[in-house]
This record gives C-alpha cells, sequence and structure tokens, in this order.
C-alpha cells in the first residue's frame, strides 16, 4: 500500500479515534471541571487561538514550495528555502511572544463583565502557558509540513495517533485525581513539545533533509509571504469560523452558553475534519498538476473523484446526525446541551459545499491564486460575527450560528463562479457528477427515515445505537447499488489490498 493511501488511512483512524475517544472524554471532562469552569477552558483556548494566525500560513508554504521543487527537481532551490524559512520562523516566535505580552494585560478589560476574579486568575495562568506552547508549537509545525510535502504520510500521522491516545488516558488520569483546567492545558503542552522534538529528529535523521541555517534569501522571503499573506488571511477567516462564537458569547452572555456553543462548534469540526482529512497530502498532487499544465477539464475530473469520495462521508455524517444528534446529545450531555445540536447541524448545512470542493481551494493554493477566497471569506464571516455580537445578547446562541451559516453558503456559491474564472471549471458537470445524485437518493432516504423514527421511542443509549446501527447498514446498501460507480468500487477494493 503506497503512503498515499497508508497515510489516508491512518489520517481517518486517528478522526476516528479522536472523535470517539472525545465524544467519551468531553462529558467527563465537563463532569470533572464542572459548566462554569469547562466554559473557561473552552474560552480561554478560543481566545488564545488567534495567535495560530502568526504561522503567517507558513507550514502551508512549506507544503506547496517543497512540492513545487521537488516536482522540478531543484534541490537547491528546496535547500535555500528551508533555511530562509527557519529564520522566518524564530521571527515570528518573537512576535507571538510579544503579542502574549501584550494581551495578557488586556484580558482584565476583555472579560472584566463575564469573568469575576478568581475566574480572571485562572484564565491568565492558561494564557500564559498557553503561550508557551504556541511559541514552540507553531515553529515546530514545520517538521510535519515537510513530511507532507516529501509525502511521508504514515510517520507523522502514527505519531499523532500515539500523541491523541497518550493525551486521552493523561486527561482521564489527571481529572480523576482532582485536575482542574489548568492541568489539561500543561498536558496539551507537554505533549506538543514532545512531538515536535520527535518530528524534528525524524526529519533531520532518518529522512535526512538538510535544512541550511546559514542561508537566508530576503528575495525568497518577499515570494513566500507573497503566497502565504493569503493563506494567512483566510487562517483569520477560519479562526473566525470556529473560534469567534465562543469569545463573542463569553463577552455578552455567559460561561455556560460558551460551553454549550463549545459543544456545537466540535461536532461540527468533526465533520469539517473527515472531509479536510487527506487535503494537506492532496497538495503535491495538485502541485504537480498545475506544473504539468494539466487543462480545466482534467483538474475538475480530479476534482470529481475527490469529491464524490468525501460526499459519502459527508452525506452520512449529515443526515446521521440530523437523524440521530439531538437524542445522542440529550443522552451524552443531558437536556441542558441540547441546543448545541442546533448548532453543529448549521455548521455542517453551511459547510458541505464547500467540503464538496477542497480540492478546487487545493488548486486554486497551487496557482498562488487564493487571494480572492481568503478577502471574501474574510468578508463574510467578519460581518457574521459582528451581526453575531450585536445579535446574540437577544437572541442568544442562535444570534451567532444563522449569520455564520449563511456566510458559509454564499461563501459556497461564489467560489464556483472563481474556480470557472481561473481554471475553467466544469461547474455543471461537477453537480451532475456529485451532488446532484447524492443529495436526491440520500435526502429520500433520510426524509424516509424522518417519518418512520417518529413513530419510535428512542430514549437510550441501545435503542440508539440499534436505529443507528440499522440506518447505516441501509446507508452502505444504497451507497455501494445506487452510488458508487464502477472505478469507486474498484477503488475501495484495491484500498483493501
Amino acid at each position: 500500500m503506497s503512503q498515499l493511501k497508508k497515510g489516508a488511512t491512518l489520517t481517518y483512524l486517528n478522526i476516528f479515534l479522536s472523535n470517539s475517544l472525545g465524544l467519551i472524554l468531553t462529558p467527563f471532562i465537563i463532569r470533572s471541571l464542572g459548566q462554569s469552569e469547562y466554559g473557561l477552558y473552552t474560552l480561554i483556548g478560543s481566545f488564545v487561538s488567534y495567535l495560530t494566525l502568526l504561522d503567517l500560513g507558513l507550514n502551508n508554504s512549506i507544503i506547496r514550495f517543497v512540492a513545487k521543487y521537488r516536482a522540478e527537481s531543484d534541490i537547491e532551490g528546496e535547500r535555500r528555502f528551508l533555511g530562509t524559512a527557519v529564520w522566518v520562523y524564530v521571527g515570528i516566535a518573537m512576535l507571538l511572544v510579544l503579542v502574549g505580552f501584550i494581551l495578557f494585560f488586556q484580558l482584565d478589560n476583555l472579560f472584566q463583565n463575564t469573568l469575576n476574579s478568581e475566574e480572571m486568575s485562572r484564565a491568565k495562568t492558561m494564557f500564559l502557558i498557553l503561550i508557551l506552547n504556541l511559541a514552540v508549537t507553531i515553529p515546530g509545525g514545520a517538521f510535519q509540513a515537510i513530511c507532507n510535502a516529501y509525502q511521508f504520510f504514515i510517520f507523522p500521522r502514527l505519531l499523532n495517533i500515539i500523541k491523541y491516545l497518550v493525551r486521552v488516558v493523561s486527561v482521564f488520569a489527571i481529572l480523576f485525581w482532582g485536575g482542574k483546567a489548568i492541568s489539561l492545558v500543561i498536558i496539551d503542552t507537554i505533549l506538543n513539545i514532545s512531538v515536535i522534538l520527535i518530528s524534528m529528529f525524524f526529519v533531520v535523521y532518518k529522512m535526512k533533509v538538510i535544512i541550511p541555517l546559514k542561508i537566508f534569501d530576503k528575495n525568497l522571503v518577499k515570494e513566500i509571504f507573497s503566497y502565504s499573506l493569503w493563506v494567512f488571511v483566510y487562517g483569520i477567516v477560519h479562526l473566525f469560523q470556529w473560534n469567534a462564537g465562543q469569545v463573542v458569547l463569553g463577552m455578552t452572555t455567559s460561561t455556560v452558553i460558551v460551553g454549550i456553543f463549545g459543544v456545537g462548534v466540535l461536532l461540527g469540526g468533526y465533520y469539517n475534519a473527515f472531509a479536510g482529512a487527506i487535503n494537506s497530502m492532496l497538495v503535491p498532487r495538485a502541485t504537480k498538476m498545475i506544473v504539468d499544465k494539466k487543462n480545466g477539464k482534467e483538474l475538475t475530473e480530479a476534482m470529481i473523484t475527490v469529491g464524490r469520495l468525501n460526499g459519502y462521508l459527508l452525506f452520512f455524517i449529515l443526515t446521521g446526525f440530523y437523524l440521530f444528534g439531538k437524542t445522542f446529545i440529550k443522552l451524552w450531555l443531558g437536556d441542558s446541551y441540547s441546543d448545541a445540536w442546533f448548532v453543529a447541524l448549521f455548521m455542517m448545512l453551511g459547510m458541505t459545499m464547500l467540503l464538496f470542493q477542497v480540492f478546487g481551494n487545493t488548486i486554486l493554493e497551487a496557482y498562488k491564486k487564493n487571494r480572492f477566497k481568503s478577502l471574501l471569506s474574510l468578508f463574510t464571516v467578519s460581518a457574521a460575527v459582528i451581526a453575531g455580537y450585536f445579535l446574540s445578547p437577544e437572541y442568544g446562541i442562535f444570534g451567532v450560528i444563522y449569520p455564520l451559516t449563511a456566510a458559509l453558503i454564499l461563501n459556497s456559491v461564489v467560489m464556483n463562479f472563481y474556480f470557472i474564472k481561473i481554471f475553467e471549471f466544469e461547474f455543471v458537470h461537477f453537480v451532475k457528477q456529485t451532488i446532484f445524485k447524492q443529495v436526491l437518493i440520500y435526502g429520500l432516504l433520510a426524509f424516509t427515515s424522518f417519518h418512520i423514527l417518529r413513530h419510535l421511542t428512542m430514549n437510550s443509549w441501545l435503542s440508539l445505537c440499534i436505529f443507528a446501527g440499522v440506518y447505516s447498514l441501509i446507508y452502505l446498501l444504497f451507497s455501494w447499488f445506487l452510488v458508487m460507480n464502477d472505478y469507486e468500487k474498484s477503488f475501495l477494493k484495491k484500498f483493501k489490498k
């Protein structure tokens, strides 16, 4: 089995483990910390995550540029790039510490209306630890980016699986012995630093990648940032999409509401993770297609292949969550978290078209044409966040999630016109080959299942598992006999080998 297939398998295994174990771990964390402490943990984590923007898109640049140099067999160019990138990362780490130091003294002003003095003290401690975490992990991410660019997909994904399993065991142990939110932050920091050190050893001593520290090419810095700037801008949008809601609600409502919204975002994130699982592995492929000057029809066919494969997972999760999600959340966390179902469902609906066309975004990155997507998303999602700020005091969670969903749908519509402009994307052909048939068949299945389930009782884990299991089996049968084409069936058969 190739690196790509094994890497994809490990990626989905990682997602399955993190999702399933996360579903078990989350209620344990909430019960151990309490709703207020969990909300505080979610709030500070979301707030600090904005500092990950100081990566400035450099990890994506490493994957794209190194893949390009390798496609062109330009060894000297690759080494010059990596040597320059290291020094750029040193500057980023210093900038991050400086910005974190400034923000530390603004925490009182930002959250004075929602956090009491004791919560503020714990928030400041977690903030400082997380700043240290990011100052190390942002530059350290370069090593896994190099692995992806070299198409060494197995090692970093296997390492991430081990890291997650160790984290689960550590969190259970720490909370069982009375640990608090600060303990969780410390665990994550230690694990992240450990993974970086192991990744660095693998890249330098096993892959034999040479990173000449004596090289710093000013002209190359300009070229790097001409590309990474727009990845950075899109990073802002990504964080707005996943974390701004918690921060807005933390400023206008309470930590309890933040916790409920955070659970919805967590579940929506699982949906996003499944579709984007192999995206970073596809960047080298897209870059090679651009270097080889593939035409619009060939690029559209590549989008169709990836989109259809993603579609089976997307519709399975979306329809399954629509049918069983509310019952699952009530059994999982209790009735007080039922609104998290609406948050997750609307986020999934808003992201579906974008996730279907995820390879199209990868093509734009290979072309270095990601500016429009970044600016569009920045405008629409920022407008949604601002609207959420004014609507949340009256409408709470719904005042935040409705504008955000509208922004995501608008983005997906506009981006199709941009795909057509940049690489002659055949939109109608794409829709016929991917979305149309799947929407028709899976929509009918979900509609029928909904009306059947209305007349059945589903109020225990046993009944939920039975009904969800039956639906899953029917979904698989529909997929195999009614939706999948011969190529996909043969692909799955070969994938097992």
